[in-house]
């Protein structure tokens, strides 16, 4: 059974002045989220910020969603490193303090061989029973899973469930479906591309959009799976400039700017992550104004 299907939140951590984490905060967007019917958490991912947080604020960050969502919605925790053993610890600790399942992504700057990949994987499902979903997004990490390897890993381990599928070619995702023979949980991880790969047999997206848009985002996806596809094709054109600007600098600086824009006060980034540039607010901003999200 899928952990979730439909829209699951690539949540931000939001910080205080101070850039230390803001649990009071984490607290009201987990709130938001779950009124606006987003189908699953997933934190300390990418857009959470996790390659700046010490290990002990990363757990500490789960295990604080863990305990508000209680248990209402499924929390997936991001427990993926460039160190397998690092990977390992999170993972066994995520499980620990009560994450319903982990989204693990390739090791990033290492660039991996399909073989070291394999052995990756195996290595950290051996010390967890949870779901595993991997993450594969060459674009940030420099090495890709590729089909034949998320297939046999799927047969290969029972817990390793899915993937989030930021490859942005559909042509790899039809052949991850023709691999795996349907038997995989493939997610979006491209809220510009959520449509077409739910056409592909994909059960969902991990968005970044939910984080400004969650209702929609929603909507978006049942619409789909109720087969109601004219009306998800429409909403996913509407969303298209709005997605453009949330990925025009690198996430996720984008949308901590537009969560601020919209009063959220979810603070700063971490170094090396910067400020938006104006030009590229204003850019937001409007793109914001325009889908009909109001501003502060």
């Amino acid at each position: 059974m899928a952990l979730f299907k439909g829209a699951g939140v690539a949540l931000v951590t939001p910080m205080k002045e101070n850039l230390e984490v803001d649990y009071d905060k984490l607290a009201e967007i987990l709130e938001d989220q779950i009124q606006n019917e987003t189908d699953s958490i997933i934190i300390t991912g990418t857009t959470g910020e996790a390659s700046t947080l010490t290990v002990e604020e990363h757990l500490e960050v789960i295990r604080a969603a863990v305990a508000i969502v209680d248990k209402r919605i499924p929390v997936i925790a991001g427990t993926g490193s460039n160190c397998t053993r690092t990977a390992v610890e999170l993972s066994y600790q995520a499980q620990l303090v009560g994450a319903d399942g982990l989204l693990v992504v390739t090791p990033y700057y290492n660039k991996a061989t399909q073989k070291g990949l394999i052995e990756h994987y195996i290595r950290v499902a051996k010390y967890v029973d949870i779901p595993i979903i991997m993450y594969n997004i060459p674009g940030r990490t420099g090495c890709r899973i590729e089909a034949e390897t998320a297939a046999f890993l799927n047969r290969e381990v029972e817990h390793i469930v899915g993937m989030k599928d930021a490859v942005g070619d559909i042509s790899y995702t039809l052949k991850l479906m023709e691999q795996t023979q349907g038997d995989f949980d493939v997610y979006s991880g491209e809220d510009g591309q959520v449509i077409p790969l739910l056409a592909c047999g994909g059960i969902g997206v991990i968005s970044v959009l939910s984080n400004i848009a969650p209702k929609f985002t929603h909507d978006m996806v049942m619409n789909y799976l109720n087969g109601n596809h004219k009306e998800a094709l429409e909403m996913q054109i509407k969303a298209l400039p709005l997605v453009d600007a949330l990925f025009c600098e690198v996430n996720p600086i984008p949308v901590k700017a537009a969560m601020n824009l919209m009063g959220w006060n979810t603070g700063s980034l971490r170094a090396p992550l910067s400020e938006m540039e104006p030009e590229n607010v204003k850019k937001l901003s409007k793109a914001m104004k325009e889908f009909g999200i109001p501003l502060a």
